[in-house]
């Protein structure tokens, strides 16, 4: 359990990190921490003039003792941020990549066949 902790831990840090407002229009940063289904997102939200701004910037879960990136909308990519704070890299899912390519990506064990 204090591996899972450790975890939620650093992807709140890392999703604070990356909670800056765009850079035009009206628009606010949403960091949702589920920590009982282990869902995390950071969403943007709000107005540029005429036009709705809303999307998905990150989406990270917590399944079998893994981290499970869903969706990586940063420019350099979350990954290596986590490695970086000492999570194992074969403990990072970059499940937004297709299961035939998951091995090839340096993250995550091989053979993981679902997402």
């Amino acid at each position: 359990m204090e591996k899972i902790d450790r975890y939620r831990d650093y992807i709140r840090e890392v999703i604070g990190r990356h909670s800056v407002p765009p850079a035009y229009g009206d628009a606010e940063m949403q960091q949702i921490f589920d920590a009982e289904h282990d869902h995390y997102q950071l969403v943007h939200t709000g107005w540029h003039e005429t036009e709705r701004l809303y999307g998905c910037v990150l989406h990270l879960d917590i399944r079998d003792g893994r981290i499970w990136i869903q969706y990586d909308g940063t420019e350099t990519g979350i990954a290596d941020e986590l490695a970086e704070l000492g999570i194992p890299k074969e403990d990072i899912v970059l499940a937004y990549q297709p299961p035939y390519k998951r091995p090839y990506t340096g993250f995550g064990p091989e053979g993981i066949k679902h997402a």
